[in-house]
């Protein structure tokens, strides 16, 4: 009763004494510019996607109202393309909300469509609007414009009880609330990529996170619309997802970081990941003064004798020259000796600690690698029968008391 009252008052605001509605009849009507306008027939049809489409035709008129789902709710026309309100005219002009104003492309209150009341397969509601040509002449479904408020304008239109004429109304039609929630999850997916607890931030997950969340901010612009610009300026503030040079700067320093407290165990990792990073810095940022490529340059990442011991470890008098460092003193520098203590077993099967790091297991200070008598027995490890098959691997090593300990590290 109070829906067919209020639809009353609507009429009365909008239609001369001369133009009387049935109420208890479906009717698609308006003031088209001051004058009253009637459908003479109408529909409603919904199409794969859901989107709602309201149309009267009136002889060589058509007047259709657009939709981006089959929920009851406001539109606030004029910000996004899924909601519009559009008029043909009889010469074939076509006048839409989705069209720029020609004299402030602004154009401030394009209107609103209110879908008040969906049953039994009609629809009903009301709305307003002013629509623009491609040239900028304008139509308007307003009313009187001298009356009303901003909060509470008189429409301009009504659309009662239209029936669905193709298409199927969904059982849980997609509704703004919906969408907002969902742009909500997209946000704290977006913001959990650069949290301050994590070590780095992956640009990969940044930029799919970031993407995942325009979507939804672009989704939430279709179904709640976006009068005052703010989810736009969201979508722009996001930059197209460009991966930030201040991410990648903070990047290059927390690696920088790891790799000065690296031990050998784990240098050769750290240097790799301090070089990723450095080259992502160079790729986001640039490197104006060449400061970035210096660093790269200077980067000695290698191990020239792939024996597990990175180069930049093997200069042991610290003179920064690792060409004279020759512990065996067999003539070849360590970083190019893959048996540094000429024991007979290769550096790269040394024992380590559970770190990857080189074990000392006499407790002299030398670690096994640099130490000839492993077990400091007095008897050199060369000669206990570490490695009976000459491979350099000590897996065949003699183990003469079979206590699971080879003879080279049993005192």
């Amino acid at each position: 009763m109070k829906k067919l009252i209020l639809l009353s008052l609507v009429f009365l605001s909008v239609f001369s004494c001369g133009d009387e509605v049935q109420f208890n009849s479906p009717a698609f009507q308006g003031t088209l510019n001051n004058q009253p306008w009637r459908a003479q027939a109408f529909s409603a049809s919904i199409d794969d996607s859901g989107f709602l489409t309201i149309t009267g035709i009136n002889n060589a008129q058509t007047l259709e109202l657009f939709l981006p789902t089959a929920a009851v709710g406001e539109y606030y026309l004029g910000s996004v393309e899924s909601m519009e309100a559009r008029f043909t005219g009889a010469d074939g002009t076509v006048y839409s909300t989705n069209n720029p104003n020609g004299t402030d492309p602004d154009y401030g209150d394009y209107g609103v469509i209110r879908l008040d009341e969906i049953l039994d397969n009609t629809f009903t509601g009301t709305f307003r609007f002013n629509a623009y040509s491609a040239s900028g002449a304008e139509v308007n479904f307003t009313g009187a414009t001298n009356e009303g408020t901003v909060e509470n304008p008189i429409y301009g239109g009504i659309f009662y009880k239209v029936p669905l004429f193709s298409g199927t109304i969904p059982a849980n039609p997609i509704a703004c609330e919906d969408v907002e929630i969902l742009a909500d999850e997209a946000l704290i997916a977006y913001q959990a990529t650069f949290s301050p607890n994590l070590e780095f931030i992956n640009r990969t997950d940044y930029e799919a996170a970031c993407s995942n969340y325009i979507a939804a901010l672009n989704t939430q612009r279709s179904y709640c619309g976006d009068v005052d610009g703010v989810i736009q300026t969201t979508i722009d503030d996001l930059n197209a997802c460009a991966f930030p040079c201040e991410y990648a700067t903070d990047n290059a320093i927390e690696a920088e970081s790891q790799l000065t407290n690296a031990t050998i165990g784990n240098y050769n990792e750290k240097c790799a990941q301090y070089l990723l990073y450095l080259q992502e810095q160079i790729q986001i940022c640039g490197d104006e003064d060449g400061s970035i490529q210096m660093e790269i340059d200077a980067l000695d990442c290698a191990d020239d004798d792939n024996d597990g011991v990175p180069n930049v470890f093997e200069d042991f008098n610290g003179d920064g020259d690792k060409t004279n460092d020759d512990t065996d003193g067999d003539g070849i520098a360590n970083y190019l000796d893959n048996d540094d203590d000429g024991d007979g077993i290769l550096t790269q099967y040394e024992a380590v600690d559970e770190d990857g790091n080189p074990a000392d297991t006499d407790g002299d200070m030398d670690v096994d690698y640099l130490d000839n008598d492993d077990d400091g027995d007095g008897i050199l490890t060369i000669n206990e029968n570490a490695d009976p098959n000459g491979d350099g691997n000590p897996d065949d090593a003699v183990d003469t008391d079979g206590d699971g300990v080879p003879d080279y590290l049993q005192a």
